[in-house]
């Protein structure tokens, strides 16, 4: 697809689907601007020089979802206090690096016993769940993925009929039923990137674009997805929750 592009003369690629997007666009063409939006650090990755120097021919936005997932855990502890074992689940071929050392970090600390589950299709994610009750999970955390994002619907539904309370990293689970989510607006970081695609159009080199990162964070919680779980929110989650979905 991005040697189709580089064939097609396009002026810049917006890379938006996840680092092996990013990669491809970036190794096809060191002369077409790159414009990206990644959730792992663009340095370590080999995308850019620096964040405030990238160099090259690719700038864009880094989410920082690693450096969250010890945060969702937090929460979805502070939502679900007697949990004892937790699931966290990830794509096999794609989850972030230092994902899951993060939350096994976080886990350890407060002596909870953790399970790492796999999905990488969509006719993966049915045995995924079922395998929680067999693994006594008390609540579930989805990885950071643009599969899973993708999949959001069915994710969400799974997590619904295996009662299973699950802590997401996108608003747009919560909003589709899911019980609660941490993490940048995704809607926000789609339209700055389309500024920067901007910039770049009209004359601005990559490399003069520093990489941007997120300073806000939304906490949504779905209050429905709560009952049926026979969850009670605390008050200091909805007092502090950006979003409260009723």
């Amino acid at each position: 697809m991005a040697a189709d592009l580089i064939h097609n003369k396009v002026d810049v690629i917006a890379a938006m689907s996840g680092d092996p997007s990013i990669r491809a666009a970036i190794k096809a063409s060191s002369a077409i601007p790159v414009v990206f939006i990644t959730g792992s650090d663009p340095v370590q990755s080999g995308f850019v020089a620096s964040l405030a120097r990238p160099g090259g021919n690719a700038t864009g936005f880094s989410m920082i979802t690693t450096e969250l997932t010890a945060k969702r855990f937090e929460l979805l502890f502070e939502l679900v206090p007697q949990i004892r074992t937790i699931a966290l689940l990830v794509n096999p071929g794609y989850h972030r690096e230092g994902m899951i050392p993060r939350v096994q970090q976080a886990a350890s600390a407060k002596g909870i016993r953790l399970h790492i589950v796999h999905a990488s299709a969509k006719d993966e994610f049915e045995p995924a769940f079922a395998s929680l009750a067999g693994l006594k999970a008390d609540a579930l955390i989805v990885g950071t993925d643009p599969f899973f994002n993708s999949q959001r619907e069915q994710i969400v539904t799974l997590a619904s009929r295996y009662a299973v309370p699950a802590i997401y990293e996108w608003k747009e689970f919560a909003t589709a039923g899911g019980l609660i989510s941490y993490g940048a607006s995704l809607t926000s970081m789609y339209r700055q990137a389309g500024v920067y695609v901007g910039k770049v159009l009209k004359g601005t080199k990559p490399a003069d674009l520093p990489i941007q990162q997120p300073t806000n964070f939304e906490l949504v919680i779905n209050l429905k997805a709560a009952k049926a779980l026979g969850l009670t929110v605390p008050s200091t989650l909805l007092t502090s929750a950006d979003t409260v979905i009723e």
